[in-house]
């Protein structure tokens, strides 16, 4: 499940695109499938290499265009180990809710895209997690969980803080939305609660099938309590 477009990002074959706090890998694999010459960095060693293995996985079955590349990085977020400018794109998804001096890491993702270049973020959106935050300490209080909440307005002005101009913005995952207020209100850990695992059923079927009836539900929710906020940003050229 994707919460970043790679057709808005402006993703084309062969170009240089960093996914930084890559976790699972989702938006590494996709950047992989259309040719990216991908790397995918985070802190959680065990994870890289689950996500090392689908990468390698995914060149020898053929997945992926002739000349891609991918690779996987251990790295801090605010001490990114590239040269200024090394990538082409940029995508940081469901990160920075997660760290103190977010400040410095913005820095960071500004300072490795090139001039030129454009850069995802995506965070949860403000009344969504609100809600969360609202219904469950469970949910936002375990170590390395979120540790604020983004309005619009203040993540805007902390990307365009450093340099970055503001080209597209959406909300997204509103199916995912009840989810989380179910699991809050009901327990975090309660993954076999009736409630929890019916509404998961839901979510599975959206996925694997794309019904109409779930798209159109989607389209409907997600302007309202979609689950995440994404910003499409470009580094000023020159």
């Amino acid at each position: 499940m994707l919460t970043v477009d790679f057709d808005r990002l402006g993703l084309r074959p062969g170009e240089r695109i960093l996914d930084m706090g890559c976790g699972a890998g989702r938006h590494a694999f996709e950047a992989y499938r259309r040719g990216g010459d991908v790397i995918a960095l985070d802190q959680d060693v065990e994870e890289l290499e689950n996500v090392r293995e689908l990468l390698v996985a995914m060149g020898e079955e053929g997945q992926v265009p002739e000349g891609a590349s991918a690779d996987v990085k251990e790295g801090d977020a605010l001490a990114l180990p590239f040269g200024d400018g090394e990538f082409d794109r940029v995508v940081a998804a469901e990160v920075l809710e997660h760290i103190p001096d977010d400040l410095g890491a913005i820095s960071e993702l500004a300072r490795v895209l090139r001039p030129g270049g454009t850069m995802a973020v995506t965070v949860p959106r403000w009344l969504p997690e609100a809600v969360c935050w609202a219904l469950s300490t469970e949910y936002h209080s375990n170590p390395g969980g979120h540790i604020r909440i983004y309005t619009d307005a203040e993540l805007e002005t902390k990307l365009r803080g450093a340099g970055l101009e503001l080209v597209g913005k959406d909300h997204v995952h509103g199916l995912h939305t009840p989810y989380w207020w179910i699991k809050c209100a009901v327990g975090v850990r309660k993954e076999r609660h009736p409630l929890v695992r019916a509404y998961h059923q839901v979510l599975v079927w959206d996925i694997m099938k794309r019904p109409l009836a779930t798209r159109l539900a989607e389209r409907v929710l997600d302007p309202l309590v979609g689950k995440s906020l994404v910003l499409y940003l470009r580094k000023p050229a020159g």
